[in-house]
């Protein structure tokens, strides 16, 4: 548990020294591409609403037909609203990798020659680990998802649903984090097991992420001044509102993969990465 606390603490400071570093590097433009991304997900993504059935009533037969449909419909959600997000990942895997080796060559002087094999692979590699987390996170989700569903009318409030968040943030942060490990050249299983044993660095990562990109931005206010001539100052609030939340969650990838690095530099010290090849100098 100690261990768990002190990763997930050196997770959380990382991405404070990742907007320092950001600032300082000038790295302000990488901010550009998922602020397109998102803005298209958004704009042509549909807004989900679970419609509940009450189970209040009716034979036997109706009951377990209608817990099933809300199963589904849940199961459905839930799917669909984690792959948005690590669709993100996978979409923006080129550039991810190269701004995670970015930071680590300003931080240690280590450099990694581009080859477009190693481009193809590291989206493979990122394509796999997504399938791979997706499918464990629905895996656990449907086993809270029936002990809630045994205890709670409304599995939703039942409070061991939450651990559904936190795990996952720990599949969330692995996707970033395994970028530095493929540097280092662990396997896949190799990586599982050295996040396994540092996964309160992994929840810290996914948690700011997640939160980031979780936010309740509503594009239509960005595009819709219809109400400008009668409410000025409310439409220009709200315009200015979601415009901020728009920027956190454009803001995620970059933030989370620059803190992956920083933390994970201070955690191994990627210096030493003998894979890598080395600059004269380290850059400031």
């Amino acid at each position: 548990m100690l261990i768990f606390f002190k990763s997930f603490f050196l997770g959380i400071r990382a991405y404070f020294k990742a907007v320092k570093f950001i600032v300082q590097n000038k790295m302000y433009w990488y901010l550009i591409i998922p602020a397109i991304l998102m803005l298209i997900i958004y704009k042509v993504g549909a807004v989900i609403k679970h419609r509940y059935v009450t189970t209040s009533s009716g034979n036997m037969n109706e009951i377990v037909w209608s817990m099933i449909y809300v199963f589904i419909e849940i199961s459905i959600a839930i799917l669909l609203m984690k792959f948005a997000k690590y669709l993100v990942v996978v979409i923006l895997s080129p550039l991810i990798s190269h701004l995670s080796m970015k930071t680590e060559k300003i931080l240690t002087g280590n450099t990694y020659p581009f080859s477009f094999k190693q481009l193809i692979h590291d989206v493979k590699r990122a394509m796999r680990i997504v399938v791979r987390n997706l499918m464990w996170e629905y895996f656990f989700f449907v086993i809270i998802f029936i002990e809630s569903l045994l205890g709670w009318e409304n599995p939703r409030s039942a409070p061991v649903f939450y651990l559904t968040f936190l795990i996952g943030f720990f599949y969330y942060g692995f996707a970033f984090i395994d970028y530095i490990n493929e540097r280092r050249r662990l396997d896949i299983n190799q990586s599982i097991i050295f996040i396994r044993k540092n996964r309160g660095l992994a929840v810290a990562i996914g948690s700011i992420y997640s939160l980031l990109i979780l936010v309740p931005v509503d594009l239509g206010y960005l595009f819709n001044w219809s109400g400008f001539p009668d409410d000025k100052w409310g439409t220009i609030t709200q315009f200015l509102f979601h415009l901020f939340l728009w920027f956190c969650a454009s803001t995620a990838p970059i933030l989370a993969i620059v803190a992956a690095t920083i933390a994970m530099n201070d955690l191994v010290d990627l210096s030493k990465n003998k894979f890598s090849n080395k600059t004269k100098e380290v850059e400031l």
